[in-house]
């Protein structure tokens, strides 16, 4: 037997100190209440005479491991704890990603209690994070019942950065999530054709036309309209949300600070009229700020989708002609980069080039 009862006002105590062990919290309060209703220890042996598959127990040839208490010995028996524990905590504290159907009791109960009697502190506990259930006409994916969907055929069908902005702007961490191909087709084509690759043809296409493709930085770079127009944030504090988002495990709304940043600058186009204020010269300056606000905005918004959606991103650069030594390259984006007013005096723009061609049904 494992002695779980004499860990657990440990594991109480740890998950009241520790607010976020589990995320999402109302996984933790899950994991809570279950850890309250311990009042015995586990039996980590099955006789083979009942099941007559599993690991041997090395004391008695009668007996298999019970299967999770193998199973999770394995995270650190396949590692060099065994050899060199120092070595193997220098890699913790660890982020485990896990279903929710296996947080209670096999990683929330056995797995924590069994790091806290070899001796791991509770500052080098990991973190669970547990995600929900893909669903498909409200019932669990399941290979065995054959209702599964194929990603690669998604991707090939509609392309890799639809179905990825799909998938991670539409599922909120930690809850079941139903996929829907309507869905997909309908956030790629609000999100992305209709918003994001329409901002990037119709503030390249108003360059060109009206700038030779040639920004003029204003004197007051640090100006963002967010009051001439009556916009939400500026980008600013829209990069501080996402922050927040990224590293609280929520990239869904992560991905909405871009779509709000996107929209916004809709919003300014359709505010300012700049096509208007081209054909007045006393307009010109109002013009030209209103013009590099689209193109500083569009590099700011290429860097917070670079994570979800890659190869727009770097598509967006390429035609910003924006650290085209590093195309196709990583490192072109760095969040430290995010800072308003990057784009210099003077920089030419490339030519427009559809990003997100609509999908038809």
């Amino acid at each position: 037997y494992f002695k779980l009862g004499q860990h657990k006002e440990w594991l109480l105590r740890y998950l009241e100190n520790r607010k976020d062990a589990v995320i999402p919290d109302f996984r933790q309060t899950e994991l809570r209440n279950a850890v309250e209703k311990i009042s015995g220890d586990l039996c980590i042996s099955r006789p083979k005479s009942r099941l007559d598959w599993g690991i041997e127990l090395p004391f008695d040839k009668d007996f298999v491991t019970y299967v999770w208490f193998d199973a999770l010995t394995n995270y650190i028996s396949l590692s060099t704890f065994n050899s060199q524990p120092s070595t193997f905590r220098d890699k913790w504290p660890a982020l485990q990603i896990i279903g929710k159907d296996i947080l209670v009791p096999a990683h929330g109960i056995y797995w924590l209690i069994m790091l806290h009697a070899i001796g791991f502190p509770d500052e080098q506990m990991p973190q669970l994070l547990v995600h929900g259930w893909w669903n498909l006409g409200g019932a669990k994916m399941s290979k065995s019942a054959g209702n599964i969907i194929d990603p690669f055929a998604l991707a090939d069908k509609y392309s890799a950065d639809a179905l990825r902005y799909y998938l991670m702007s539409d599922i909120a961490t930690g809850r079941d999530a139903d996929f829907s191909e309507e869905r997909l087709i309908e956030r790629y084509n609000a999100d992305l054709a209709n918003s994001l690759g329409n901002l990037l043809n119709r503030s390249l296409t108003m360059m060109e036309k009206y700038r030779v493709r040639k920004l003029t930085r204003p004197k007051s770079v640090e100006s963002y309209p967010v009051e001439e127009y009556g916009l939400r944030v500026s980008p600013t504090l829209g990069i501080i949300e996402y922050v927040n988002a990224m590293t609280g495990f929520t990239p869904h709304l992560a991905c909405q600070v871009a779509l709000n940043l996107t929209l916004q600058c809709n919003q300014i186009v359709d505010a300012a009229r700049p096509w208007a204020l081209a054909k007045d010269s006393a307009e010109w300056e109002h013009l030209d700020q209103v013009l590099y606000t689209l193109g500083e905005s569009l590099r700011i918004i290429a860097i917070l989708i670079s994570p979800v959606l890659p190869k727009a991103a770097h598509g967006i650069f390429d035609q910003l002609n924006w650290k085209m030594e590093l195309s196709g390259k990583e490192e072109r984006f760095s969040l430290a980069d995010a800072e308003w007013g990057r784009l210099p005096d003077g920089h030419v723009v490339g030519k427009p080039v559809p990003l997100f061609p609509r999908i038809e049904l």
